[in-house]
């Protein structure tokens, strides 16, 4: 007799996830010694302990642990059969589920997914928010995967996520005024009022270094960490920012704003995350792979 019961399974599920019985009992409308007495059933079954009680806390073992990340995937699939039942069993269709950190570049998710809008037999869904939430996303299986640009600390610790450096675009300094034959940091900006981004963005990091060296003081006519709003900005104050060239690639071609210089050895960097036990899906995986060989 198999030693799997998937009720057992569901309730060890989600007290796992949720690391409250209490609250697992009134979501799905159990008794708290009816679940308890279900997962003692299941861990005897299994014959390995799940659990360890610390004080007022259930905590998962070792074992526990590896039980939960089948268990994400064994439930992450049957979410997937009830969107495909929903769907009406479209035979080739996928779909692929993209979280987006709140001020990333428009061009660069756009280039992200382009092959997916030229492929008819998927479709994709974009979600933008902050990374607490989108990395919460991830580990709920929300996402397929999470586009940023802050790379993710890996600890030791569940979740593991999987970073992977997607691309890195040079920095610019950018203005609406044309740019003069020469130029040279810093001594072109000596008048020069900047609009820039936040203090705890990567790029505003770079230019802060760069200014450091330099000892230039910039006169810092306003800050945000919109990148669409930055980019509004530097094209219609007349001010000078510093920005990835891909955020105003547009803007660029139009000839609204214009590079006057890179900064040395300044980069954004992009990256794709993924959940470190679970397999990447293919689509995810070709289109990770088309951005990396742009590189």
């Amino acid at each position: 007799m198999s030693r799997i019961n998937y009720h057992h399974l569901y309730y060890f599920w989600r007290v796992a996830c949720a690391e409250n019985l209490t609250q697992v009992a009134k979501d799905i409308h159990l008794s708290q010694s009816a679940i308890s007495a279900q997962l003692k059933q299941f861990q005897h079954n299994l014959g390995v302990d799940l659990f360890e009680r610390q004080g007022r806390k259930l905590v998962l073992t070792g074992e526990g642990r590896k039980v939960l990340d089948y268990a994400n995937e064994i439930f992450a699939k049957g979410e997937e059969l009830e969107q495909l039942i929903a769907q009406g069993f479209a035979p080739t269709g996928q779909h692929v589920s993209i979280g987006v950190l709140n001020n990333l570049s428009r061009n660069f998710v756009e280039s992200f997914i382009l092959p997916l809008l030229e492929d008819a037999e998927t479709t994709f869904s974009l979600h933008t928010s902050t990374m607490p939430n989108l990395l919460n996303g991830l580990e709920n299986y929300q996402y397929d995967v999470i586009l940023t640009n802050h790379n993710v600390e890996v600890g030791l610790q569940e979740p593991m996520w999987r970073s992977e450096l997607l691309s890195r675009q040079a920095i610019a300094v950018v203005s609406s005024s044309k740019p003069p034959r020469r130029r040279s940091f810093p001594d072109s900006y000596r008048n020069a009022h900047w609009v820039l981004p936040s203090k705890n963005s990567e790029v505003r990091s770079a230019f802060t270094v760069l200014c450091a060296k330099h000892q230039y003081h910039p006169s810092i006519k306003a800050e945000t960490d919109d990148m669409a709003m930055l980019r509004l900005l530097a094209r219609d104050s007349g001010a000078y920012s510093v920005l990835p060239e891909v955020v105003v690639r547009d803007e660029i071609a139009q000839g609204t704003l214009h590079v006057h210089q890179s900064l040395p050895d300044a980069f954004e960097h992009f990256y794709a995350v993924t959940l470190a036990n679970r397999a990447i899906p293919e689509n995810v995986q070709d289109l990770i792979e088309k951005v990396r060989a742009q590189r």
